[in-house]
């Protein structure tokens, strides 16, 4: 067969065509996919303060019930000094975490006739500051306190409350006196 009696390129071209289409179709692929995965967390900054039961039984059981996520709320290590009996989880890499602490003192502003909200068998009093609240936890042998983003739903509360029932046994709350 001679070059005019062929119909359509040689087939090395059309070999070589078929190759560079299919590499440049992966590699759009590939780079869609690394594109979409989440940015690497970095470390959460925990803020340390006064948890005297932080080391306690109960407070390692309480971290050992914990789940890795809370809704759209994964689970993120804490930056070193990291405080005993504290745990994060954050959305996405720089978001406002969602933060737990165990061990602490009964909250100052606790006191007789406050009013409290049960989640999940687990009785909390909430601390309002500027968008963020902190619920505290009143029945159990420590004082755990969850600290909440603005507009983190009710997930993160609810999926707390379950490892605190779970490792933690209710106890008759303790509020302090009025003044």
């Amino acid at each position: 067969m001679d070059a005019e009696t062929r119909d359509g390129p040689p087939r090395a071209v059309l070999i070589a065509a078929i190759v560079v289409a299919a590499g440049t179709i992966i590699g759009i692929l590939v780079f869609a996919a690394l594109r979409q995965m989440p940015p690497e967390q970095r470390p959460v900054a925990i803020a340390s303060v006064p948890a005297p039961r932080a080391d306690t039984a109960a407070c390692r059981a309480l971290l050992n019930a914990v789940p890795q996520q809370l809704g759209d709320y994964r689970r993120a290590a804490a930056a070193a000094p990291a405080p005993a009996g504290a745990a994060a989880w954050q959305a996405m890499a720089g978001d406002e975490p969602v933060i737990l602490r165990c061990g602490l003192d009964r909250p100052a502003e606790f006191v007789v006739g406050s009013p409290i909200q049960v989640v999940d068998a687990v009785q909390w009093f909430e601390v309002a500051d500027q968008g963020r609240s902190t619920w505290f936890a009143v029945d159990r042998p420590v004082y755990v306190a969850l600290t909440l983003p603005q507009g983190s739903g009710p997930t993160p509360i609810q999926a707390i409350s379950e490892a605190i029932a779970k490792s933690l046994p209710a106890t008759p709350i303790d509020p302090a006196p009025v003044r």
